[in-house]
């Protein structure tokens, strides 16, 4: 009887073992039959224009031939955030306030909310070249941070400094995905002056990189839901230790029963 019980638990545990294995056909990226090893292939995928909102931080740098007029635009601190520093992001940048405008010093407050930072660096370039003869305005978007969490290897928020980042660039910058990650279910949240958006992404389809949410924005997140094997492998640690209980007291049970 004491065989047949410890037969009949490797057997069940070994099951539980494979049903938490991930399958290879799960973890590959972008798979597709067209791609080939001898010319590449080409998808159209325009990277939407980014359109400035409330909470935004812009760097902007003002040059000219009259310097002492220009560097009262500079905010002194902006040259510690492009040498790599997120924590003085507010301090060395013009916030959005809830308006849509930026309040610059001379010029006052120009709405620059629902502008590209293209069309917003003309405008504050126009605007400041009403005081400061050739000017050259030059914007930064600061605040283009996103968040990933769930099944990676490094969550937390990070900062880009790419207005071309991509989905898989946000990934990598998290350490991608643990092999516990469900590459094609990785929702992606979007907030709008409307509210939040989601949507669904799959990592494995090559039909991706056309999607109009290749291309990440400015506070998006991104969460990875973990795969069913990843709880049935919790569970089979703490399975193998009830086994091992079971056979230990059916065999006591056996030697005593010899006895």
């Amino acid at each position: 009887m004491g065989v047949h019980l410890r037969t009949g638990n490797i057997f069940f545990a070994w099951l539980f073992f494979l049903s938490g294995c991930v399958t290879q056909q799960k973890l590959p990226y972008l798979q597709g039959q067209a791609y080939s090893t001898l010319s590449p292939v080409n998808i159209a995928n325009a990277r939407p224009d980014y359109q400035l909102q409330a909470g935004d931080v812009l760097s902007i740098r003002v040059q000219s031939v009259q310097p002492v007029l220009s560097d009262i635009f500079n905010v002194p601190s902006t040259q510690t955030m492009t040498a790599g520093d997120p924590s003085t992001l507010y301090l060395a940048g013009y916030p959005v306030d809830e308006a849509g405008t930026i309040n610059l010093p001379t010029v006052g407050r120009v709405k620059v909310a629902g502008l590209s930072v293209k069309q917003a660096e003309t405008l504050v370039q126009g605007k400041v070249g009403a005081y400061v003869r050739d000017a050259n305005v030059l914007m930064k978007l600061l605040s283009f941070k996103i968040t990933v969490l769930g099944e990676v290897r490094q969550p937390g928020r990070y900062f880009i400094y790419n207005p071309q980042a991509t989905v898989l660039e946000g990934l990598g910058l998290a350490g991608d995905l643990t092999e516990f990650g469900n590459r094609e279910n990785v929702k992606l949240i979007r907030q709008t002056p409307k509210g939040s958006q989601v949507i669904l992404l799959d990592l494995t389809d090559a039909k991706l990189l056309q999607s109009p949410y290749y291309y990440l924005l400015p506070n998006d997140a991104l969460y990875i839901e973990p795969l069913k094997a990843r709880a049935v492998r919790g569970n089979a640690s703490n399975l193998g230790i009830v086994f091992a209980g079971v056979s230990a007291i059916v065999l006591l049970l056996s030697f005593l029963d010899i006895k």
